[in-house]
């Protein structure tokens, strides 16, 4: 199976980088979100939740913005029965659900690099930050990637991703401010394994159901 998946996955990046179409416009909405949320609303002076919580928001509507093509270029392109011709879906959902996850997981590194620089912010547990970027990449990647399939067929797309996605996101983000919170502000506490199980769970559950229901969107 990982032949077909890596098949889809190297599709996906040399299509992204002929266009740079989601590049440049997720580099382009997190630079000017970053800089809006520092100088207007004087980001280094809030509280250490708010803190904590403020770059997932950044992250969210950047991948909003961004992630939302992942399938709706095989839709416009009419290359979607193409696509099921000599793919199957497992390979096609786990192909480009790694090319999201590695795309989204470089935006956060991106992110969190300039955003602990413009809030002088200390690495206080590494594990934790480590943790927050790769399974929130995770699970990012994984209800975007089906969200996207799902409305690919649909007519005003750009509204239902986000109808979509939002509620599916917030309890990742939840758990998320959490985990940044440990990693860069308060370091672990008693509780501070289970934000970190509940994340790992979380993102088991959308990648599983995801390539379960797949199936049915990709018949469809």
């Amino acid at each position: 199976m990982y032949k077909p998946a890596l098949a889809i996955l190297k599709k996906e990046v040399l299509q992204e980088l002929r266009t740079k179409y989601a590049l440049n416009t997720l580099l382009a909405f997190t630079g000017a979100s970053l800089l809006l949320v520092l100088f207007t609303l004087r980001a280094n002076q809030l509280d250490p939740t708010p803190k904590s919580g403020l770059i997932w928001i950044i992250i969210l509507f950047a991948a909003m913005s961004g992630m939302m093509r992942s399938f709706l270029q095989e839709a416009d392109k009419k290359t979607w029965v193409l696509l099921q011709l000599h793919s199957g879906a497992t390979d096609v959902f786990i192909g480009k659900l790694t090319f999201n996850f590695l795309f989204l997981l470089l935006l956060h590194i991106f992110t969190f690099f300039f955003y602990i620089l413009m809030m002088d912010l200390p690495i206080i547990s590494p594990f934790y930050l480590i943790c927050s970027l790769l399974f929130g990449s995770a699970g990012l990647a994984a209800v975007t990637t089906l969200t996207s399939a799902m409305i690919s067929q649909a007519d005003r797309k750009g509204a239902l991703f986000s109808v979509l996605c939002i509620p599916l996101l917030v309890p990742l983000l939840l758990i998320l401010t959490r985990t940044t919170k440990f990693a860069l502000i308060e370091g672990p506490d008693g509780g501070a394994l289970n934000d970190l199980f509940a994340l790992i769970g979380f993102c088991g559950v959308t990648i599983t159901t995801g390539i379960i229901l797949f199936d049915f969107i990709w018949e469809e």
